[in-house]
């Protein structure tokens, strides 16, 4: 393995946030938050990826103050009072050991089945209310319902702001409520909010902007997108470099300080005749940090067969140094090797490559 780590080791600046490496933990649905509340055991288990050494924890995904935001019973809400307590309580802990903390902000729409989430009684909300091209479940959203989730994601953020958090990500990926906008396969609204790209990206331009107004000029706006979703991972939803900055401007011009460009495995490339992968494009695009994600330090498939207990053996991060050496992306996000170890960061730092241990699906079971 590489030797030559000083890439993934040099400190990062940005506004208020102070990083002392590139190295991020990427947010990871656990599913452990009793009745929605973020619990001590949940405290430590962020505690000690800073502690192992990892400069920035993003938190899995915490929901907003809309009834039907979540997807199930264990995943945390990110308002009311005892929810903000036992988050308060978390940055405490990661701060404790020099570690950046920001929650992921989340709604997950038409992804949520009501039978296994709160308020079962209440049908999932999306723009046309279609969780796949041609699978209609519900109404389209109202536009009563499209602003209260943009006040929603704009609270929550200044909530973040004022128990300590470092700054926020929106979690706009992987098939969820703001990137069903997007995707014209389930965003088939005729008003300001369907159609062309520009009206379909409206959304998330106006929870940027509302979170902006709600915070601080100096307060880090992150922003996750993908390419694939979840209920299809062949989609792609910018086929060409210029459809990709035509949907990254708005973004840009709304107030986003980093994008987070969610792929499987960071060593593909994005478009044909070029190896840069889909963070290497939207910084080559927008001039902004970003941050690459997908399989870090494993082989063979990604997160979503972990979430099935399958297991993955170690791989060479040397190709991923040399693309960070490159200035390809400004941070890495690492997702089932921090799961797995929360000292991994600490291990690569330190040269103990043979340390490193191997991903056990059985990780995805527990908050060690």
């Amino acid at each position: 393995m590489n030797k030559n780590i000083d890439s993934l080791f040099k400190p990062f600046s940005l506004k208020s946030l102070s990083l002392e490496n590139r190295i991020v933990m990427a947010p990871m649905t656990r599913g452990f938050s009793r009745g929605g509340l973020p619990t001590s055991d949940m405290a430590d288990y962020y505690q000690r990826r800073a502690e192992g050494g990892t400069g920035l924890i993003i938190t899995e995904g915490t929901t907003i103050n809309d009834p039907v935001a979540s997807m199930g019973k264990g995943i945390p809400y990110f308002h009311g009072e005892q929810a903000l307590a036992g988050w308060e309580n978390t940055v405490k802990a990661v701060h404790s050991f020099g570690g950046k903390i920001m929650p992921q902000l989340w709604h997950a729409g038409m992804m949520r089945d009501p039978k296994i989430s709160p308020n079962s009684e209440l049908s999932s909300i999306g723009p046309s209310g279609l969780l796949l091209p041609g699978k209609q479940l519900t109404e389209p959203m109202t536009l009563a319902q499209i602003e209260n989730v943009i006040k929603g994601f704009a609270v929550a953020a200044a909530d973040a702001m004022r128990i300590g958090f470092d700054g926020i990500e929106i979690h706009a990926a992987h098939g969820y409520l703001i990137d069903q906008f997007f995707w014209s396969g389930t965003n088939q609204r005729t008003d300001e909010w369907g159609g062309s790209m520009a009206n379909r990206g409206r959304f998330a331009v106006e929870i940027i902007k509302a979170i902006r107004a709600a915070t601080a000029p100096d307060f880090p706006i992150v922003f996750r997108y993908s390419q694939w979703k979840q209920q299809d991972f062949t989609v792609q939803l910018l086929e060409t470099p210029q459809l990709l900055e035509e949907f990254l401007a708005p973004l840009c011009d709304a107030g986003v300080d980093i994008f987070h460009c969610s792929t499987r495995r960071y060593w593909e490339s994005e478009f044909e005749g070029s190896e840069l992968n889909l963070a290497g494009w939207t910084k080559k695009i927008t001039g902004k940090p970003t941050i690459s994600v997908g399989s870090v330090g494993l082989g063979g498939d990604d997160f979503i067969s972990a979430m099935a207990g399958k297991g993955a053996a170690t791989r060479s991060i040397d190709d991923l140094i040399e693309r960070m050496d490159k200035g390809e992306f400004d941070l890495i996000a690492v997702g089932r090797a921090l799961l797995q170890d929360p000292n991994w960061t600490n291990k690569i730092r330190n040269g103990k490559y043979e340390e490193l241990e191997q991903y056990s699906g059985d990780s995805i079971n527990t908050l060690s």
